[in-house]
């Protein structure tokens, strides 16, 4: 099989080509290095200036997205250790959170002590939507080349969940712990707006089947929430624009008393659906859902071309896959 000979990604990958040394076109078109350096110097400038400016107007500056793995543990000390932010983090539970995870977000937030929040819709709303996830056409094929249906599907949960709750606070950041490989610079720091936060919304919500819909409707964003278009926050990944080291997030994880799960795939710190997620995406369209943000992390010099083929090589577990079959009642 051909692979690029700079990054991970395969001759499976939709719309790939390569040149005559090998490599492929997602490399050919990214940003030099120097580049890359100079637009992630300019967006944290960018973000010390936006703290000068809002820090302290609301009860929490930041809302943060906490699922309880390394990245948005790291996200929370970045944000409370560097920054000084007073913050309101939430979870997300999917009803396959990792025991592990859970554990560590209770371990984390008493050392690290912020607010936290958790949402957990009804179980049938979850499963249907994971269900409806693997059997339609969700979402684009662009979306569908970053991360599995049925991640997606989460990540817009999130999101929305989110942008009610930082709405409400008044917060004026909204900020997620994505790996530079998940979130491309260009989403580093935007500043949403009513109307496309409503329209987004719509559109997700509309992708679902109709009793569903109306199910988590009441999580995401009402009318009355639109109704003041000043109050919608930034949406922050500072992972995009500050160094990332996967062993030093390890160790400062580890420092607020973070345990490396053991009962997750290799690409998940936190949910047990990852590995079945991937499984389907595989099995459907013929390529790992981690490979985009893989051979990105190899692209911008935060893993090596080896631990990216190694780490997408590793085997899916089995028995995980298998629990969450069950769980869901299709095997």
């Amino acid at each position: 099989m051909k692979i690029c000979t700079k990054c991970v990604l395969d001759e499976r990958f939709p719309g790939i080509r390569f040149d005559a040394d090998g490599q492929c076109s997602y490399c050919s078109s990214a940003k030099a290095t120097q580049q890359h350096a100079a637009e992630k110097a300019r967006l944290e400038s960018r973000f010390t200036e936006l703290l000068c400016e809002h820090r302290g107007s609301a009860s929490y500056d930041c809302v943060v997205a906490y699922s309880g793995g390394k990245d948005s543990t790291y996200t929370l000390h970045l944000l409370r250790k560097k920054y000084g932010l007073k913050l309101l983090a939430f979870s997300f539970d999917n009803w396959f959170q990792s025991e592990m995870a859970a554990r560590n977000i209770r371990t984390v937030l008493s050392n690290i002590n912020v607010d936290h929040l958790t949402v957990t819709p009804r179980f049938e709303t979850i499963k249907g939507i994971i269900l409806a996830s693997i059997s339609n056409d969700m979402h684009s094929k662009k979306a569908l080349t970053r991360a599995s249906s049925i991640c997606t599907s989460c990540i817009s949960f999130i999101r929305f969940v989110g942008f009610r709750i930082a709405v409400e606070q008044v917060a004026p950041f909204l900020v997620f712990g994505m790996s530079p490989g998940q979130a491309p610079l260009a989403t580093a720091i935007v500043k949403t707006n009513a109307p496309l936060i409503r329209i987004t919304q719509d559109g997700f919500l509309n992708l679902l089947p109709e009793q569903f819909r109306d199910m988590l409707s009441p999580l995401f964003l009402q009318e009355r929430h639109f109704q003041n278009p000043e109050i919608f926050p930034y949406s922050v990944n500072p992972l995009a624009f500050t160094d990332y080291d996967e062993r030093r997030i390890l160790r400062i994880a580890e420092g607020y008393g973070w345990k490396k799960p053991s009962d997750t795939d290799v690409n998940s710190t936190n949910c047990l659906l990852n590995a079945f997620a991937n499984q389907v995406h595989i099995d459907r369209f013929g390529f790992n859902p981690y490979a985009y943000e893989i051979a990105e992390m190899v692209r911008i010099g935060y893993m090596t071309r080896k631990e990216g083929l190694d780490r997408l090589s590793q085997p899916l577990p089995a028995e995980q896959i298998k629990h969450v079959k069950r769980t869901l009642g299709i095997g």
